[in-house]
């Protein structure tokens, strides 16, 4: 009882995996790459100060 149901099983998937819903479609470009690299902008100071 169990074969019958598991080779059922098999086929349905075989068919969902061999692209039974439609023709295969690549995959598309991406509109704009991301940039690469790395950007640090900005200010620093370092010191003492103070009186006595």
């Amino acid at each position: 009882m169990k074969k019958p149901l598991l080779s059922g099983f098999a086929v349905i998937f075989l068919l969902m995996g061999c692209g039974a819903d439609g023709p295969p479609e690549p995959p598309t470009a991406k509109a704009t790459a991301p940039p690469l690299g790395l950007s640090i902008s900005g200010q620093v100071q370092v010191g003492v100060s103070g009186g006595f």
